[in-house]
């Protein structure tokens, strides 16, 4: 665990694995909530976790080197299902990735339990994680110019969802018309670190 300064109120904290920043972020939101860490932000991502609003980075930054955070606990909270439609034009080169086919390939998504590591990317844009590392897959040599919103997509460990048409180099496998973030809505985005989420197939795809 390395914390390194950002400005004057703020700790960037570098972790080896992605199983360590959970396990940071769990323990600071358990801190925060009961009153033994004063922070403005605590903001997750694939390896670090960034915290905005100290009032003494220094000292914290001497202390974490102390701590042991235990592993993250499971969230309790509702699952979110996704309907996805699984018929993306990346979908049989995945299955080929995997060495099953296209129909194989849309069970193994859809029987798998995510949860939401970090988000990023774009506003609503989660990372989520659950399948095995035997299925992970390579983004593709050369990036899209423009990928459709609701294109549920893979790239390297990571499952996502892009919730507005922008460039983008994953492999799409199918698509949704869930909406991932509305302004209108309270919170905006559907989903946060920590959320679990299933694909549901759609009917006929």
């Amino acid at each position: 665990m390395r914390a390194l300064p950002v400005g004057d109120r703020a700790l960037l904290v570098e972790l080896s694995c992605g199983d360590e920043a959970r396990a940071l972020h769990a323990e600071l939101l358990r801190r925060r909530a009961e009153g033994l860490l004063t922070v403005r932000e605590i903001v997750p991502a694939a390896r670090t976790v960034l915290l905005d609003g100290l009032d003494d980075p220094a000292r914290l930054a001497s202390e974490l080197t102390s701590w042991q955070p235990p592993p993250a606990p499971p969230r309790a909270r509702e699952v979110i299902d996704i309907p996805v439609h699984y018929d993306g034009p990346d979908l049989a080169a995945v299955a080929a990735h995997w060495g099953v086919t296209a129909h194989e390939a849309r069970r193994i998504h859809a029987d798998t339990e995510f949860t939401v590591a970090f988000c990023g990317f774009a506003p609503g844009f989660g990372y989520l994680t659950g399948l095995p590392r035997r299925y992970d897959v390579p983004r593709r040599a050369t990036p899209r110019t423009a990928v459709p919103a609701g294109s549920v997509a893979l790239a390297g460990p990571y499952t996502g969802v892009y919730p507005r048409s922008s460039p983008g180099g994953w492999q799409l496998i199918g698509r949704t018309e869930a909406v991932l973030w509305d302004h209108a809505r309270v919170p905006a985005a559907l989903l946060s670190p920590g959320t679990r989420v299933r694909f549901v197939p759609v009917a006929g795809s």
